[in-house]
């Protein structure tokens, strides 16, 4: 690349200011996720996904695949070509895909996260990112809490993990009080908590709906329900009471069932308050200051207008984050996911709640 070029990149990144909070990034095998475990873990591990639930048409881009073969989001300079470069990302969030929360063996479970963090921390926290662009995961396997908590304590001090991360499968709801030292250690070191679907319904994972899907089409549309659930119960459970310090940001799960959901539940709240005596706000009002959404996948009306009347009524000014979802079959462009937007709100979210949440 010739300085030219590299100068008009440079300026349309700091011009734009983009970061990109759910970025996939995938092992070029699964040999480099193997390296870091031990036996018998490592004659065990055969990879990970969601088996039935998997897409029936395709789960990547086509056009993502790298040119010189591999997975999709396995090559770092094809991905900074598509994505990095191609939308003026200043820094993209990764969010690699374990699979490790569907496991009944919480060991093998944590294994296969703390493989995952040592490939991440090796490769694209930092043999690919000689411009810091790239900022990591801690992921954990919340099957086992006290060895989710000590994983936390393990990577805290990096430079570029700036978040943990789970899927939003499990089997019971994140307030419940077994998995507070994942909390605490969150809180402890500044770290959100990010719950991303992908084991909903698979292996020891309830499914957050009355029985198991049909299609496809039917499970995905109804991840949201998983979110809805845990964040009533991260509220209701009194967890941002018990730890003031502690932030959640709920990624790739929708959007526009929150404005509905925080008004029914500030309406149930004033005649059941006596229950929860340990809330000292509206549920609503523990939104701004501890929860964040990603925009990926943002529902799209007919009318513009009522997804700006929509943003609106969740605050998106402040709780919003821009995400993209690449390299995914529904990856949202930084140019098309929205509509026109004005100026304050398009920087909020594209920039300044992401900056400010993650301290970047």
């Amino acid at each position: 690349m010739n300085v030219q070029v590299e100068q008009d990149i440079s300026s349309k990144k700091s011009r734009l200011g983009i970061i990109d909070c759910d970025v996939h990034p995938y092992p070029k095998s699964i040999d480099e996720i193997r390296a870091h475990m031990k036996q018998p873990w490592r004659d065990r591990y055969r990879g990970g996904g969601r088996g039935f639930y998997d897409n029936p048409v395709h789960g990547a881009r086509l056009d993502a695949v790298p040119p010189g073969g591999g997975p999709t989001g396995s090559d770092p300079e094809f991905l900074r070509e598509q994505l990095i470069h191609e939308f003026g990302i200043e820094y993209a969030v990764l969010l690699p895909r374990a699979f490790c929360n569907l496991h009944p063996d919480p060991d093998f479970g944590t294994a296969i996260a703390a493989a995952y963090n040592d490939w991440l921390a090796e490769t694209w926290l930092d043999k690919y990112n000689q411009q810091g662009t790239f900022k990591g995961s801690i992921t954990v396997a919340h099957q086992d809490p006290q060895a989710a908590a000590r994983e936390i304590e393990r990577w805290a001090g990096h430079p570029h993990f700036v978040q943990v991360m789970t899927d939003s499968g499990a089997r019971a709801p994140f307030g419940q009080r077994q998995y507070y030292p994942i909390y605490e250690a969150c809180a402890k070191h500044g770290l959100p908590f990010a719950i991303h679907p992908g084991t909903d319904g698979m292996g020891i994972n309830v499914q957050p709906s009355p029985g198991y899907p049909t299609h496809y089409i039917e499970w995905h549309t109804c991840l949201s329900l998983g979110f809805q659930a845990h964040l009533v119960s991260f509220i209701t459970e009194g967890v941002f009471e018990r730890f003031p310090d502690f932030k959640i940001v709920l990624v790739e799960g929708g959007v526009s069932w929150l404005p509905g959901l925080m008004w029914r539940l500030d309406q149930e709240y004033k005649a059941l308050r006596y229950e929860v005596p340990w809330l000292k706000q509206r549920p609503s009002d523990y939104l701004r200051e501890h929860v964040r959404l990603s925009s990926q996948p943002l529902e799209r009306p007919d009318n513009d207008q009522h997804l700006l009347q929509m943003l609106e009524m969740m605050d998106a000014e402040h709780i919003l984050m821009f995400a993209s979802d690449y390299p995914h079959w529904d990856f949202d462009s930084p140019r098309r996911a929205f509509p026109r937007l004005p100026e304050s709100l398009h920087r909020r979210i594209f920039h300044e709640n992401a900056r400010e949440f993650y301290k970047l």
